[in-house]
């Protein structure tokens, strides 16, 4: 697992006083690319990109401007070229929102799908 400290900023506040639902996806971007960046070798991430296919997002309590709050990041499994991560947002111990993500890793020059090496994918991935 993966822990992603998030800021919440002002302009991440809605007319209803709490963190925008759009900026959550933002947070999870922002969090599954950093693990990959702090995990992955240099060459790897020098040789690869992310783009993500798919969010889903279950909201469980609001955020607010003065909250502190975590983004755990794991990824769960990889097939192919694509990636399936759970990223859990959390204030303290309250989980604030869920998302499961697919994402597809991409070769940095030709912009394809491109398939990690076993021993990269071993860095990141959850074992059971």
């Amino acid at each position: 697992m993966f822990r992603y400290p998030i800021g919440i900023l002002p302009a991440d506040i809605d007319h209803m006083g709490h963190v925008n639902n759009s900026v959550y996806l933002k947070w999870v971007q922002d969090a599954v690319v950093g693990y990959w960046e702090t995990v992955a070798p240099a060459d790897a991430v020098a040789s690869h990109q992310w783009v993500a296919l798919k969010h889903e997002i279950n909201y469980r309590r609001p955020a607010f401007l003065d909250d502190i709050v975590v983004a755990d990041v794991i990824a769960d499994q990889v097939k192919g070229a694509r990636a399936f991560f759970t990223t859990i947002i959390k204030r303290g111990e309250e989980v604030v929102a869920e998302v499961q993500s697919i994402w597809c890793c991409l070769d940095s020059a030709s912009l394809r799908p491109a398939r990690l090496a076993k021993d990269i994918v071993s860095r990141f991935v959850r074992q059971a």
